[in-house]
């Protein structure tokens, strides 16, 4: 990894990054979480369990939450910054599904794809450390 510890994604179908098959969906109302869950539908990504995170999900491992069933914490009101952790997903699926969010005009948010390291922490702990991360590249 460079020095930043940010890896180069490229637009690979074959390369498939960490982690089982998964949306990790944090910060979003329940409406929000319909506007994503029609972008799943929309762009074939049905294979992709979307998994809402809340409040009370805050302490456990991001792998743990990520092994709960597609559906997960639907239809709840998410206090979690906002932010999307995809995981197993192909580089050229990351790129499509990054493009296709910017269109639902949603508020900014901060992605992450599952790492060996990040799967073991606590889902605040990352969450703390995306938004670092977002103010070190930005500036804000």
């Amino acid at each position: 990894m460079p020095a930043s510890g940010f890896s180069k994604i490229t637009n690979s179908a074959k390369k498939r990054l960490y982690g089982p098959r998964g949306c990790l969906v944090c910060g979003y109302t329940a409406a929000e979480q319909e506007t994503l869950l029609a972008l799943i539908a929309r762009w074939n990504f049905l294979d992709l369990p979307a998994l809402f995170a809340s409040g009370a999900d805050m302490d456990r491992p991001v792998g743990e939450l990520l092994a709960e069933n597609a559906g997960y914490g639907l239809g709840q009101d998410s206090p979690l910054p906002r932010a999307i952790i995809l995981s197993g997903v192909t580089e050229k699926e990351l790129n499509t599904f990054m493009a296709a969010w910017k269109h639902l005009s949603l508020p900014p948010q901060n992605w992450a794809t599952l790492t060996p390291t990040s799967e073991g922490w606590a889902l605040i702990d990352l969450l703390t450390e995306l938004d670092l991360e977002r103010v070190a590249l930005h500036g804000k």
